[in-house]
This record gives C-alpha cells, sequence and structure tokens, in this order.
C-alpha cells in the first residue's frame, strides 16, 4: 500500500516549479492532491499528470492574497474532504533586486501577502482539521534567504526571516496534537523564479525534485520523530 495512501495534501503554488513537483511526489505516494494557485491551466496540466500515473489530485484555483478566497478554500476542503493531512505552504513571489529604499509599499505588501501573510490564513484555515484528527504535517517552503542577509533583495529576505518565525512558533502550538510543523529552506534552485541574468549555472542548481524528495522523507518519517527544519544547498556553488 502506497505510504500515504487515503491522505489528502494541499499544495499552494502548485501550477509550476517547486510547487508542481511537491504535488507529483506525493500523487505518487498515494496522497489525493490538493492543487492550489491561481494559474488553472498550469493546475489541470499538473493534475492530468498526477491522474495519468495513476494517481489522485483535484484543482482549487485560489488568490492566496484574498483572505476571502483562503477561508472559502478551507471551508471547501471541510465539506468535501473532511480532513487535510498535509498542507505545503509553497507559493512565494520576489521583487527585482533593488535597495529597500527604492521597493514601493504596494510592492512590499504584495511580497509579504504572498509569502507571510498566505501561510498565516492556509494555517488558520486547515490547522482545525488537523487539530481534530490529532495529526498532520504542515511544511513551508522558506529559503536560505531567512537566515542570511541578502543585499538588494530585503523585502524577501525578511518575509522568509518571517515565514521561519512563524514556523517554529507554531510548531510548539500544534506538537500536542501530534501536528508536526516544518521548514525547508533551500538555496538556488534551477526554476524560473528568481532573477534569470544572475549568470548562475542551472545544473548544479538544486532541481525541483530534490526538494520534493525531502517533503516526501517529512511525510514518510516515524510518528515519534520531528524534522523541524532542513537547509539545502546545492553540491557546487553554481
Amino acid at each position: 500500500m502506497p505510504p500515504l495512501q487515503s491522505q489528502i495534501a494541499l499544495v499552494t503554488g502548485a501550477a509550476r516549479g517547486v510547487g508542481a513537483a511537491i504535488a507529483l511526489r506525493l500523487g505518487s505516494l498515494g496522497a489525493h492532491v490538493l492543487l492550489t494557485a491561481r494559474d488553472t491551466e498550469r493546475l489541470n496540466d499538473v493534475r492530468d499528470q498526477i491522474q495519468n500515473a495513476g494517481g489522485h489530485a483535484t484543482v482549487l484555483p485560489c488568490d492566496l492574497t484574498d483572505p476571502a478566497a483562503i477561508a472559502r478554500l478551507g471551508e471547501q476542503v471541510s465539506r468535501d474532504f473532511h480532513r487535510c493531512d498535509i498542507l505545503v505552504n509553497n507559493a512565494g513571489i520576489a521583487l527585482p533586486s533593488a535597495p529597500l529604499h527604492e521597493v514601493a509599499p504596494e510592492d512590499w505588501d504584495r511580497l509579504f501577502a504572498t509569502n507571510l501573510r498566505a501561510p498565516y490564513l492556509m494555517i488558520r484555515a486547515l490547522a482545525p482539521l488537523m487539530i481534530a484528527a490529532r495529526s498532520g504535517h504542515i511544511i513551508n517552503i522558506s529559503s536560505l534567504a531567512g537566515r542570511n542577509p541578502l543585499p538588494n533583495n530585503a523585502a524577501y529576505a525578511a518575509s522568509k526571516w518571517g515565514l521561519n518565525g512563524l514556523t517554529y512558533s507554531v510548531a510548539e502550538e500544534l506538537r500536542q496534537y501530534n501536528i508536526r510543523v516544518c521548514a525547508i529552506a533551500p538555496g538556488s534552485i534551477n526554476t524560473k523564479f528568481g532573477d534569470p541574468s544572475s549568470g548562475k549555472d542551472p545544473n548544479k542548481k538544486l532541481q525541483p525534485e530534490d526538494v520534493a524528495a525531502v517533503v516526501e522523507s517529512i511525510v514518510t518519517q516515524a510518528p515519534q520523530s520531528f524534522i523541524s527544519e532542513v537547509l539545502m544547498r546545492p553540491t557546487q556553488k553554481p
């Protein structure tokens, strides 16, 4: 029997890149994957890939910057699936490189709405289902930028530092319900995310499937163990 048979897993930012790779991996492990993002067409493509491989997936489009939309999403998951075993808060955005004093307030707000407020709202919407079941995994995709200075990307770094603080604190709140909350902090990943003119060798970067493999190890770990944080770096500097 697949290790995640009968489990419900929701992945945000599942339309492409790391989110799609995580969704495909969870589907291959037997989970029914709920695919969330704004790009319905790309979500449909990911769903079809999961189903063609013999898995199960449902597309649930959602604007993660809209608190009311996330509340409705939580209600739909509760109504239609009655549980949520795995929540992967993967969706994130970055801004063009610039000194902080040149970042417009509306851009700051848009970044934080996606990178930090959305994970809070998703946890708020879905943690009650996990509490009722007294089990669950919440995985927040952070970044090494959440541990180190990142000149000319201070807003992005601040959002990931904030996500780390949220992760560690919520982990302590939910441990009593056997809910494990983890942060995965990758370095450079070979996706369209970030600065395409960085000059880094894409073949030396982490691949989306590398992050998906870490998610697999987290959600299939023994019940008595708790991986709270994973730092990922390319073997060779790109």
